[in-house]
């Protein structure tokens, strides 16, 4: 497809100098991307190298999370197997917000990113919504590319007990109101800034929850939805269908040199494979120990997308 124009760090058409989008707007562009699969976000225009593959390596970074780590080894894997030098940083950055600023400012050529964290460190772009790959392209400077996401994701999910579940017949976050307004909110996740607010779940949904900071004994319970507690705990995960909380899949943040069109290619392969159950199983395998290059190349193999 036509890859989409670059965006000069001046005030783009139709925002208003120190605005910031909506959720309601975020949501609705965030949304809209498992919708648009195929499309490269923030593509470089025609005169941006011509795809020519960069000639040195590509230096890839993470956070600290296992996620961020397994992701980042998947990707370099992709990228050797296809010819491509890579280095791992020696720099472990705090958070994705630190690590796409560290893409955005030169620092690395390729690190895992996140839609909604990538929108929330980026704030100056227009929002379009059911356009998330131009509304990447405009929040991001010149030179960066957003490339397509994964299936999977680390968004934050509301999750119940199958007790809990089963007592107040709890499968959607609709649901909740019929369970009556006694129940309190927690969880891990609790304090992650696309967590939905009480406000914003009664307005969605007629919902009244008492938060209970992080505590894991509350009723309903905010986390990621790779922690491995999911699964060991059997826990319902209930649906969203207001879209309250925004998605986050995972997808390559690149320097437009690191974005050739033989890199664009391998990493493509990931996307379609690697599910959140999957991610989550590749980072609690990380949590446990194993190191994140021997846990993406298991895997990988046992997908046949390595040569």
């Amino acid at each position: 497809m036509t890859p989409a124009p670059r965006v000069t760090s001046g005030p783009r058409p139709g925002s208003r100098p120190g605005s910031r989008p909506g959720l309601g707007l975020v949501v609705a562009a965030v949304c809209s991307l498992v919708l648009l699969t195929g499309c490269a976000a923030g593509a470089t225009t025609a005169s941006d190298t011509s795809y020519a593959d960069r000639q040195g390596p590509t230096l890839i970074g993470t956070d600290t999370s296992a996620e961020s780590r397994v992701v980042a080894a998947l990707y370099g894997q992709l990228l050797t197997d296809a010819g491509q030098p890579v280095r791992m940083a020696s720099t472990v950055y705090a958070s994705p917000a630190a690590t796409a600023q560290a893409v955005v400012a030169g620092k690395l050529g390729l690190a895992p990113a996140y839609e909604s964290t990538l929108l929330r460190t980026f704030p100056g772009g227009q929002i379009l919504p059911g356009n998330m790959p131009a509304t990447l392209s405009t929040a991001l400077p010149m030179g960066i590319v957003a490339l397509p996401p994964a299936v999977a994701q680390r968004g934050v999910v509301l999750a119940v007990t199958r007790t809990t579940a089963r007592r107040h017949g709890l499968r959607s976050l609709a649901d909740l109101r019929e369970a009556g307004g006694h129940l309190t909110l927690g969880g891990s996740a609790s304090g992650a800034p696309d967590v939905p607010t009480p406000a914003s779940l009664k307005e969605a949904y007629g919902v009244t929850l008492t938060p209970a900071g992080t505590s894991a004994t509350a009723d309903v319970l905010a986390l990621r939805g790779t922690d491995p507690v999911i699964t060991r705990d059997g826990l319902v995960v209930l649906t969203d269908p207001a879209g309250v909380v925004p998605p986050e899949h995972v997808f390559p943040l690149v320097q437009a040199p690191d974005a050739g069109l033989a890199a664009r290619k391998a990493l493509a392969r990931l996307n379609p494979a690697l599910t959140t159950a999957q991610l989550a199983t590749l980072a609690a395998a990380v949590d446990s120990g194993e190191p994140p290059s021997e846990a993406a190349r298991t895997w990988l193999r046992s997908k046949g997308l390595l040569g």
